[in-house]
């Protein structure tokens, strides 16, 4: 699905140049599910970020099902994220001044879809992950637990292949981690691409293959057995 080869993020101010990334060579195929972990500063994130089109490489290639994306403007990005892509937030992101529903139909918006089917889609996916009962609240009146809930539904209504998640247990306590962590998984097993920061390596064994990363570099690479 996706292919980063010999890949360099660095930052620049007047005077400080960090290298965030460095040489990265990295292959998922559709359907995986990959943990990224390491330590604080190592570049996580930004890697996160490179895979999700929100920044772009310095140098080096970045292969999309078979486009190199590394060199495109942001309105292809934009173009090519909205169709495949969706994403899920240590800090869930969800608007204050929407309901659950309003919240997740957003994602949908810009997709041309009649309104009687986004409706519908909000319906499916609120009931899937267990948040219909909340569609006209608004996210302060939720629980931790059932915001990320919310930011699950949103991610995945649009029906993208491929879902990034950023710490999306890091806010939450352990039971209801862990009921995000299931939910990640089951859409893995319905074919969904998932690719996820973690700093807990009980949440990363969640994953068929975990990549460490240091100083920017993909130290080692671990894969499980089915």
């Amino acid at each position: 699905m996706l292919k980063l080869h010999n890949l360099t993020r660095v930052y620049r101010t007047e005077d400080v140049e960090t290298l965030a990334l460095n040489n990265v060579n990295i292959e998922i195929a559709q359907g995986e599910f990959v943990a990224i972990m390491g330590p604080s500063g190592c570049g996580k994130s930004t890697l996160l970020n490179t895979i999700g089109m929100l920044d772009s490489p310095s140098s080096g290639e970045y292969w999309f099902n078979d486009e190199n994306i590394a060199g495109y403007s942001e309105a292809q990005l934009a173009s090519i994220r909205k169709r495949n892509i969706g994403f899920i937030f240590q800090n869930f992101n969800l608007i204050d001044e929407l309901t659950v529903e309003e919240n997740i139909e957003l994602a949908l918006l810009y997709h041309n879809i009649p309104s009687a089917e986004r409706k519908a889609k909000v319906a499916e996916v609120m009931d899937k992950v267990g948040i219909a009962h909340r569609a006209k609240h608004m996210p302060s009146q939720l629980s931790g637990g059932q915001q990320q809930r919310v930011a699950v539904a949103r991610a995945v209504v649009g029906e993208q292949k491929m879902i990034l998640a950023d710490e999306p247990t890091g806010n939450l306590d352990s039971v209801h981690g862990e009921e995000v962590m299931e939910m990640l998984q089951a859409l893995n097993k319905e074919g969904t691409t998932i690719v996820m920061v973690t700093h807990s390596p009980a949440h990363a064994d969640y994953a068929k293959r975990t990549i460490n990363l240091f100083d920017g570099s993909v130290v080692t690479e671990n894969v499980r057995a089915a």
